[in-house]
């Protein structure tokens, strides 16, 4: 999977359990029926965190300047922002090639470049050890409720 799918796959996704979200609360607003919003809101933080991690993860491999980077981890916020930023970005050829950090590729230069080559040449264990840490995140998240208290 190339820096351009996987970066374009997570951003289509966020999009959709935005859309999700939304729905949900118009459920739970518009016609008082909360079922909806616990799975909505879950599927929609457990992506929103898997992209965070995906944009950081291109952005360093794409060498980004930080600005960009930054804006798209922020865009995430955003309903549906996700789109266009991707969009952008690979408009103008920041998505464009391949793991830089592959086997076979570039030497790590720096400790970033270093994980990623770690994930990128033990790729089931690194997924493992992501899906474990979004998952710890996700959990944590749960546990402290959500964002505005009800009441």
């Amino acid at each position: 999977m190339t820096p351009r799918k996987l970066f374009t796959s997570l951003a289509f996704a966020e999009a959709v359990t935005w859309t999700l979200l939304i729905a949900a609360l118009v459920a739970k607003y518009g016609f008082d029926n909360e079922s909806f919003t616990p799975i909505a809101g879950g599927l929609h933080g457990f992506v929103f965190l898997s992209y965070a991690a995906v944009t950081l993860f291109v952005w360093a491999n794409q060498k980004w300047p930080a600005r960009t980077g930054i804006l798209g981890v922020v865009l995430a916020v955003v309903p549906w922002a996700t789109i266009p930023f991707e969009r952008s970005v690979d408009r103008r050829g920041l998505l464009d090639g391949g793991w830089r950090m592959a086997p076979g590729g570039e030497e790590p230069a720096n400790p970033v470049d270093k994980v990623a080559a770690l994930v990128l040449r033990r790729p089931v264990a690194a997924a493992l050890v992501t899906l474990v840490l979004v998952a710890v995140v996700f959990i944590v998240l749960l546990i402290l409720g959500p964002p505005i208290p009800k009441g």
